[in-house]
């Protein structure tokens, strides 16, 4: 009776265990929101990654990379949904990227690219040179290094080896 009971601790027991898994890494909104609009150039291009498409996803054995100039995407979501075409710009002071044809007109006649946020394309064939190969190499050897250590602390064998000792 002199308790107060969260409503969710009851429903969802978990929410309560569950909490920030990295101590450096801060979860208040406002200092999520001041990292994203204070970020350096450098930043940004991390923060301007888009997913791979199936096959380049199979072929490298990585998830995503930071968008470049001369990638081509295809669109995966909003009113251009299925267009395809080239990046011909990646303006990382808006977080967002022009990519060619995806025009429109303005009331003068102007025409103007219309601005895409990297998050709602998918990469369909990757501007490939030999620093950015590097990336993708290193990327793709860390996840597979990830794997190895992640599944099991300790192999069959040596745990039947450990067995053996007393």
């Amino acid at each position: 009776p002199g308790k107060s009971v969260c409503l969710l601790t009851l429903l969802f027991p978990l929410v309560r265990a569950m909490g920030k898994v990295n101590p450096n890494v801060s979860s208040s909104r406002r200092k999520q929101r001041r990292a994203h609009f204070t970020a350096a150039s450098h930043e940004r291009r991390i923060r301007m990654s888009a997913p791979l498409s199936h096959e380049l996803r199979a072929k490298y054995g990585i998830r995503s990379l930071p968008i470049r100039k001369d990638d081509e995407v295809m669109i995966q979501r909003g009113e251009h949904k299925g267009r395809q075409g080239k990046v011909i710009c990646c303006y990382r002071l808006k977080y967002c990227i022009h990519i060619e044809k995806l025009t429109r007109e303005k009331q003068n006649g102007a025409t103007v690219h219309i601005p895409i946020h990297p998050s709602k394309v998918v990469i369909q064939k990757l501007k490939i040179n030999s620093c950015r190969q590097k990336k993708i190499d290193n990327k793709a050897q860390e996840k597979a290094n990830a794997g190895k250590y992640s599944s099991d602390k300790f192999s069959e064998a040596s745990v039947s080896a450990m067995s053996t000792i007393d």
